[in-house]
């Protein structure tokens, strides 16, 4: 493992993913099922692509985050490791007669995730596109018990890098993850996830009709903002603008050596989320941040300084 370079977006490097809950949707059934259970369309998979989506419940709230993608005769899932015991069995609720069979093969099957180009296709493996990173790149799944091998033949040209890395990138990118930025609580377009996981034509599925309610005003309760610190932030911290309430809190945080500063994700009250508004943390009037778009990119100002790179 080796540290995520400071100047450049890497290419070429390779992260571990194999803890992901993994699922399998077989049965004839299971076009037209997953369609009703998820935000984008699933008749547009294909073997080729990672489609991001995601399952809610009837309020439109989050009650998954997911990947998938098809092969010839099933649909394949990949979601954060909390996932593993609710959302198999969130899906089950929904099979009544129909023929689906929803199987967990976490264990059966490793996942690696390249950026950059296509890696050579390797035996024993099949590759996906994917941009869960916010940057072009490829998923590498394999049987599980091939993993080693298959590693060894990956950092032959690449090189694994850790999950600080992949927390780095993913922040740094904008990118909202389970358990910090995705919760029960949050409508996935106040995370952002409207254009890359909502398929807005496609027809009825739980939660649908609060997702195209928000669209047709436009408006969202909160929004996921970038925020910059003049000092180390950290996750759980409440954000006040001026004397008033707290408009919202830091939900990932990390020292960018890209960028040379600390950088956090936050979710932020309407109101509160245009660059440049100017934020203090609660219980530290002294600890400043500043609103930010995302993806971060102090190249173009916003009254930002620019990195130290």
């Amino acid at each position: 493992m080796t540290r995520l370079p400071a100047k450049r977006w890497p290419s070429g490097v390779i992260f571990d993913l194999s803890r992901r809950t993994k699922l399998r949707v077989t049965g004839s059934d299971r076009m037209r099922f997953m369609n009703g259970q998820t935000t984008n369309d699933v008749r547009k998979l294909t073997a080729g692509a990672a489609q991001e989506s995601c399952v809610l419940n009837a309020k439109g709230h989050l009650e998954a985050h997911l990947f998938l993608f098809a092969a010839d005769d099933a649909i394949w899932i990949d979601a954060d490791e909390q996932l593993r015991e609710r959302l198999p069995a969130r899906l089950d609720r929904y099979v009544i007669a129909d023929d689906v069979l929803i199987e967990d093969v976490t264990e059966q099957f490793a996942l690696f995730h390249v950026l950059g180009e296509t890696p050579a296709q390797l035996p024993g493996t099949f590759h996906v596109s994917s941009t869960r990173l916010g940057t072009p790149g490829h998923d590498v799944w394999c049987e599980a018990a091939e993993a080693n091998s298959v590693k060894q033949m990956l950092t032959s040209d690449q090189e694994f890098l850790d999950d600080a890395a992949f927390e780095t990138i993913r922040v740094e990118n904008g990118i909202p993850r389970w358990g910090r930025e995705l919760t029960p609580e949050i409508i996935p377009p106040e995370a952002n996830l409207e254009d890359r996981a909502i398929d807005y034509d496609k027809g009825c599925y739980i939660g649908q009709e609060v997702i195209s309610r928000m669209k047709m005003s436009g408006q969202t309760r909160q929004r996921l903002c970038g925020v910059i610190g003049d000092r180390q932030l950290t996750a759980g911290m409440e954000l006040r603008h001026m004397e008033s309430k707290p408009v919202g809190k830091i939900t990932s945080a990390i020292f960018s050596p890209r960028l040379q500063a600390h950088i956090a994700l936050a979710m932020l009250k309407r109101g509160f989320t245009e660059p440049n508004t100017e934020l203090i943390v609660a219980g530290n009037e002294h600890l400043s941040a500043r609103v930010t778009a995302l993806p971060f990119n102090f190249s173009h100002g916003e009254g930002h300084p620019q990195p130290r790179l």
